[in-house]
């Protein structure tokens, strides 16, 4: 919960003060529960109401297979680190806006 917290201000910040999509990089997450997915929708609606996307980037399995089961896969945008759509590297990720306008 507390986790929950910090990321959903996090986000809502990142959201509030940058342009463009906005890709949150899930590689590195062991654990996601109802909480933690509550804190995605609401970064996701809230990207919406401002005109942006949110970006799920290296989904990891467990969390991928809860989205398929719940069907938010449906609703939520995912995409791997490995390449860009023109197949290049994909570069190194951080808080700030790249060539496309992402805020990564």
């Amino acid at each position: 919960m507390e986790s929950a917290t910090h990321v959903r201000e996090v986000l809502h910040s990142a959201l509030n003060d940058g342009t463009g999509d906005l890709v949150l990089n899930l590689s590195g997450l062991t654990f996601c529960d109802a909480t933690g997915l509550g804190v995605i929708m609401g970064a996701h609606r809230r990207a919406g109401r401002l005109g942006r996307r949110l970006i799920l980037q290296d989904v990891p399995r467990h969390l991928e297979r809860v989205l398929v089961m719940t069907r938010l896969n449906r609703i939520l945008e995912m995409e791997s680190s490995a390449t860009e759509g023109d197949g290049s590297p994909h570069p190194a990720l951080g808080l700030c806006e790249d060539a496309a306008g992402r805020y990564r």
